[in-house]
C-alpha cells in the first residue's frame, strides 16, 4: 500500500484515461506529431478542470498491437507527451503501452517522472489478441531496479480483458492475486471481458478480502454503477464512459467527467 498512498492524496482516486491518437508507423497514423501532442494535452486539461484525481496515457489507437514491444518512435513520442502533461497538470500520472510493452512503459515513466505503470502479463501466461503473453514480473522488476525507478508503482492486470485464460483455468482469480502480491505487484487491476465491460463484483470482493495490496477496477465503471464499485475498490480507472456515447474512440466530454466526479466526491 505504501507506493499507492504516496501517489494519491485522496481515498478511492479516479484515474482518467487519455487514449493517444494513432502514433507514427501504426496503420491508423495520420495526424502530425504536434497535433497528437496537443490533443493529449488538451484532454489532460479537460480532465483536470473537471476535477479528476489522476491521469493515465495509453496508445489504444495503435491497433493492431505488437506483442511485448514497440519501436523507439512510440516510446519517444509517448515520453514527450507524458512529460508535457505531467509538467502542465501536476496530477498523479501513469502509463500503459500496448501490448505488454511493460519495460518501455517503465522507461517512459522514469523519463517523464510519472508515478505508475499498468502492466499486463505480470504473473502467469495468457492468450491475448496478439498471441501468447508470458509472465514478465521477474524481468520487469529487475529492470525497475536497474534504472533506479523503484518509486514508480507497477499496477498489474490479472485475468485481463481481451484474453483467454484457459491455460490457467485451474488457477482461480484469488490464487492469481496471491501470486501477483507474492511477486511484488504494487496493486492489482480487475476488468471485465473487454474494453468498457464491467468487472465482476464478486471477484472484486474476493480478491479485496484476500490480499493486502490495492485492488483497482480497470474497466466498465459508469455514473450508473459507480456507487456499487467505488466502496469495494481502492481506485477506479475510467476511460470509455467519459467519451461521447461512452465509446472509447469518441471525443472526451467534460460534462461527463464533471458529473461523475461530483458523484464520487459526494460518496467520498
Amino acid at each position: 500500500m505504501l507506493k499507492f498512498q504516496k501517489i494519491f492524496s485522496v481515498t478511492h482516486p479516479v484515474i482518467g484515461m487519455i487514449h493517444i491518437q494513432a502514433l507514427p508507423g501504426t496503420p491508423n497514423y495520420k495526424d502530425a506529431i504536434s497535433t497528437i501532442i496537443d490533443k493529449a494535452v488538451e484532454e489532460a486539461y479537460i480532465y483536470k478542470k473537471a476535477g479528476i484525481d489522476a491521469l493515465m496515457l495509453e496508445n489504444m489507437h495503435d491497433v493492431p498491437y505488437q506483442k511485448n514491444k514497440v519501436g523507439p518512435e512510440i516510446t519517444s513520442i509517448m515520453a514527450v507527451i507524458a512529460d508535457s502533461i505531467k509538467r502542465e497538470t501536476g496530477l498523479p500520472m501513469g502509463i500503459q503501452i500496448l501490448a505488454g510493452a511493460n519495460k518501455e512503459a517503465l522507461a517512459v515513466a522514469k523519463t517523464a517522472q510519472l508515478d505508475f505503470i499498468r502492466a499486463e502479463g505480470f504473473v502467469f501466461g495468457h492468450v491475448a489478441d496478439e498471441g501468447y503473453i508470458d509472465s514478465q514480473a521477474a524481468e520487469l522488476l529487475r529492470y525497475r531496479k536497474q534504472i533506479d525507478a523503484e518509486n514508480i508503482a507497477v499496477f498489474t492486470d490479472i485475468k485481463k480483458k481481451h484474453s483467454s485464460h484457459a491455460l490457467t483455468a485451474d488457477v482461480n482469480i484469488v490464487e492469481t492475486a496471491h501470486a501477483a502480491a507474492f511477486f511484488l505487484s504494487d496493486g492489482i487491476i480487475l476488468t471485465g471481458e473487454r474494453t468498457g465491460s464491467e468487472a465482476n463484483s464478486k471477484d472484486i470482493n474476493l480478491v479485496k478480502s484476500e490480499v493486502d495490496i490495492p485492488v483497482i477496477i480497470g474497466s466498465g465503471v459508469t455514473l450508473e454503477n459507480v456507487a456499487s464499485f467505488l466502496p469495494i475498490s481502492d481506485a477506479l480507472i475510467v476511460g470509455s464512459y467519459f467519451k461521447k456515447d461512452a465509446f472509447w474512440k469518441n471525443e472526451l466530454e467534460a460534462e461527463r467527467v464533471e458529473h461523475f466526479m461530483s458523484k464520487v466526491n459526494q460518496m467520498r
